[in-house]
């Protein structure tokens, strides 16, 4: 899954070139954060915390001539294949709330959509920052024990094998709670059958959940975080999500 998705009139930038955006003038309503500051805090911050981790992605965006911000980080461990990330966005007009989402899965896009395992927003009030790196740094260590689980599920799925009738059986499942759409659902198929990535060849729970989170790409971004999430419950827990006509 994709972290960040910027559209048309979205532009990538380095953490460095956000330090050129002339940040606004604070009023009695509204305290701006720097761009490149919340960008340069949040690495340090994560380096600090994450220490058996190392990053390795690093992506910054801005639209509307610099006004908006947003970003994603990507920590990882070397044993592991999977990836902690934190997404987080910022304006200088007024247009969002500053925000952060941290975890196996997050995604933040230039339509201001910003999610993760765990998401905290904060206005842009007086003492914004202060109040947030003490939320951040909190964050953060509780998004290690969430990874933990994460991975050890993963581990779990890796182990439990599946013959092609019983991927099919899941399938029928994903697309019956609609979860995955028809179209989707093709996709899914292909995916199981001929993976796209190596590492999915093994034929096992955990590639059949890439297979899905392949299948969920074309999901519109208001939904894709909730169709990850109801198909890693049912996949890993067997929790079926409330069936809608």
């Amino acid at each position: 899954m994709e972290e960040m998705i910027i559209h048309r009139g979205g532009e990538i930038v380095t953490r460095e070139q956000l330090d050129l955006i002339k940040v606004p003038e604070a009023t009695d309503s509204y305290t701006p954060v720097s761009h490149y500051h919340l960008a340069d805090k949040l690495v340090g911050i994560s380096k600090d915390i994450l220490r058996d981790y190392i990053l390795v992605g690093e992506n910054y965006a801005v639209a509307r001539q610099g006004n908006q911000m947003f970003a994603a980080l990507k920590f990882q461990r070397d044993e592991s294949d999977m990836a902690l990330s934190i997404a987080f966005r910022n304006s200088y007009d007024r247009s969002m709330s500053l925000g952060i989402a941290i975890g196996a899965s997050v995604f933040v896009c230039d339509n201001l959509a910003l999610q993760g395992d765990i998401c905290v927003m904060r206005k842009h009030t007086k003492n914004v920052w202060t109040e947030l790196e003490g939320v951040a740094i909190a964050t953060l260590y509780k998004s290690q024990r969430t990874f933990e689980q994460i991975v050890a599920d993963a581990t779990a799925l890796k182990k439990q094998r599946l013959q092609n009738d019983e991927a099919f059986r899941f399938m029928g499942m994903l697309f019956g709670y609609h979860i995955v759409s028809p179209r989707q659902l093709s996709v899914l198929k292909e995916e199981w059958m001929r993976p796209s990535h190596e590492e999915f060849q093994e034929r096992n729970m955990w590639s059949l959940f890439n297979a899905t989170t392949e299948s969920l790409k074309s999901c519109p971004p208001v939904t894709i975080m909730e169709k990850h999430g109801q198909a890693y419950n049912l996949l890993t827990r067997g929790n079926l999500p409330a069936l809608t006509a």
